[in-house]
């Protein structure tokens, strides 16, 4: 029964070997990345940010608890360096948790700024320009209809 885990490891993690993350892929990537840790059983680490300082009298387990959490997100943030390009490595590699680099992520290839992207372009592209506007007139009714 030991034997089944890490063959089930194995299997989920080759599919991110197989589906790194570019950028424009973030969501197909992160319900890879998620379908492994949670069988690592460290999904959690992605919405957790990192514990503060424990305070004077900590319980062992509480210390330990909060050793648990550094080694999983630690690994979970070698999942998800390991399964990104090279360039996207070197940005994200000296950030702190697997939080940081999930936030960072979906601040440049998230739903909402793929969203924002499509509506400024479809708006740009919808527009016509007029014989009588000069460039510089154009330029500014665009700034105009994307605020």
């Amino acid at each position: 029964m030991s034997t089944q885990k890490p063959q089930a490891s194995n299997i989920l993690t080759s599919i991110l070997d197989h589906n790194r993350l570019t950028g424009p892929n973030l969501s197909d990537w992160l319900r890879n990345l998620k379908l492994v840790l949670n069988l690592e059983h460290m999904g959690y680490v992605l919405n957790s940010k990192i514990p503060g300082p424990l305070p004077l009298g900590t319980t062992p387990e509480e210390l330990e608890t909060l050793e648990k959490w550094k080694e999983h997100d630690m690994r979970a943030r070698c999942y998800m360096l390991a399964s990104m390009t090279n360039e996207l490595q070197k940005q994200h590699e000296n950030m702190q948790n697997a939080n940081e680099i999930l936030l960072h992520l979906q601040e440049l290839y998230g739903e909402h700024s793929r969203n924002a992207r499509y509506e400024i372009s479809r708006q740009l592209f919808r527009m016509r320009i007029s014989e009588v506007l000069n460039v510089g007139d154009h330029v500014h009714k665009m700034i105009q209809l994307i605020e």
